[in-house]
């Protein structure tokens, strides 16, 4: 299922689990999908085991609801009563420890408001030691990026995400040192090294690229709707890519010390690309993109690495390192003229 499809469902689940239920009418136009659009996701929610019925109220409308027994009653609200084990309890509470980029933001602040809430629907018998869980999972967030002040703008883009919805954007480009303005159909949000970015789809170009969400001086959203490309699927770009530049792809060899090796092999990704040197050494032959990101991992690695293939690439790196060098020679720092 695909993840607009998912946020679908879950807000169905929502509207179902009030106490007036939901007709299809209501479905349909919260949802905006069209009638039969609503019947297939009733059908997918009966079949993935969600207990829910219809009724026939006045005249010959339907409202469909939840059994009984299923939902857990609040105070001020209706939730599907959650009957979570403890590895789900901990598998929660990992994902909240790497939640660092949204840390001193009002969507941060929410998110504890919501893992508060899921604690008070655990039963009492299940982890009577929560606090424990909460101690098991701490963060570095010293790397995260500051999103303090666009809460608004993150808030936004989900939102048009969610809906599909074009944006207009303001953009501080780093690559050109320009700030632009362009139009974009957001399609997905992820986070990635303490930052959050997004894939969208410009309008004008068609073509996909990230966005740094920091970098976004401002966001409207519009009324036009957009239907996301089909063959869009941002787990396998992610996975194309080295880091995050997406550009052409880049055929690569390159050599790890024994030194290094370990870290190469423990990462799934390079499984099967890599050939063994009896001193304990590796050859890792991958394509790629992200020239950049391969220039600045293997610079990471100091004498622990050497591109072999292709020479532009290895001149690149040379390049680097002499000139890295000619700093340590002169006794001016980089800033003087």
């Amino acid at each position: 299922m695909r993840p607009h499809n998912i946020v679908k469902l879950l807000r169905a689940i929502e509207l179902i689990a009030r106490p007036q239920g939901a007709g299809i009418r209501d479905l349909g136009q919260e949802l905006g999908i069209d009638r039969r659009s609503v019947y297939r996701l009733l059908d997918t929610m009966q079949d993935l085991g969600f207990p829910i019925y219809d009724e026939r109220g006045e005249g010959k409308s339907k409202t469909w609801r939840f059994e009984s027994g299923y939902l857990k009653k609040l105070p001020n609200l209706q939730l599907p009563e959650l009957k979570l084990t403890v590895p789900e309890v901990i598998s929660l509470y990992l994902a909240k420890s790497d939640m660092a980029a949204l840390r001193g933001t009002e969507i941060g602040t929410a998110a504890d408001s919501a893992f508060r809430k899921i604690g008070s629907l655990l039963p009492d018998n299940l982890f009577a030691k929560l606090d424990r869980v909460r101690t098991l999972f701490v963060a570095q967030d010293k790397d995260a990026k500051d999103y303090a002040g666009k809460e608004a703008i993150i808030e936004e883009l989900i939102r048009a995400t969610l809906e599909q919805k074009s944006c207009r954007v303001t953009y501080d480009s780093f690559s050109t040192g320009r700030r632009s303005r362009f139009r974009i159909d957001p399609l997905h949000v992820f986070e990635r090294h303490g930052g959050l970015y997004a894939f969208v789809r410009t309008t004008d170009y068609g073509d996909i690229r990230i966005l740094a969400l920091e970098r976004i001086a401002a966001l409207k959203r519009e009324k036009a709707g957009f239907t996301p490309p089909e063959d869009f699927d941002p787990e396998a770009r992610l996975a194309e890519a080295h880091d995050l530049i997406l550009d052409d792809p880049v055929q690569a060899t390159i050599w790890f010390s024994a030194d290094q090796a370990p870290y190469v092999r423990e990462r799934k990704r390079y499984a099967g690309q890599w050939t063994d040197n009896p001193d304990g050494s590796l050859v890792l032959r991958l394509t790629t993109s992200g020239r950049g990101d391969i220039l600045r991992w293997v610079l990471s690695c100091g004498c622990g690495a050497k591109i072999l293939e292709p020479r532009e690439l290895a001149d690149a790196v040379r390049g680097e390192l002499s000139e890295a060098l000619c700093w340590y020679d002169d006794e001016k720092i980089p800033s003087q003229p």
